[in-house]
């Protein structure tokens, strides 16, 4: 059976080192028979602001249409001020909404995972090594990916990774990054 994955290259830019991340992976994921859907945030017309009931911009529904026909999801953006940038995040903003990836139970502070079934991988690019992110600042864009986005959803993370510093990055490096990401793709198929 055909693995149906969905690539969100969450950069505002087109011809980042994101795309090309994620395009390897769609190598990877296609060498294995998977089917693939890629988005670009920089093809997309964004979000600007949320209000409960507000019709989502056709760009948004198309992603949010992309997630439900995904059996895994990859999701690639750069780091910056410690977050996603903000395009990407008005897009999660809206898209991830209550009805479509969690509805909150009528009591309590439970909830229902809207998107369960799904397994879920991110690359991550910064310009600070991860290893200083984890010393100083306890991994923060890998937790905030792993738990409050793809966990309270109810997509089962399979890896997430950050790739850096990016800025220090010699050819070498980024070659294996890429490898790296080609892998991820093939495992994920």
């Amino acid at each position: 059976m055909t693995k149906r994955i969905f690539i969100w290259v969450a950069h505002p830019k087109p011809g980042s080192l994101n795309a090309a991340l994620a395009e390897r992976y769609a190598i990877g994921a296609r060498a294995r028979g998977a089917e693939v859907r890629i988005m670009h945030l920089a093809e997309m017309q964004t979000e600007t602001g949320y209000a409960d009931g507000a019709t989502l911009s056709p760009d948004v529904v198309a992603w949010q249409d992309n997630i439900r026909w995904a059996e895994h999801v990859m999701i690639v953006h750069p780091y910056w001020w410690g977050a996603m940038p903000a395009q990407a995040k008005a897009v999660m903003d809206a898209g991830l909404q209550s009805g479509f990836a969690y509805k909150y139970k009528a009591r309590g502070v439970a909830w229902d995972k809207l998107l369960t079934g799904r397994t879920g991988d991110a690359i991550i690019t910064s310009d600070t090594p991860p290893w200083i992110d984890t010393l100083l600042y306890r991994s923060p864009g890998r937790r905030v990916m792993r738990n409050q986005v793809m966990k309270f959803v109810g997509v089962k993370p399979r890896r997430v990774v950050q790739l850096g510093s990016v800025k220090l990055a010699k050819p070498e490096k980024l070659d294996r990054w890429l490898q790296q990401a080609e892998a991820m793709g093939a495992a994920a198929a």
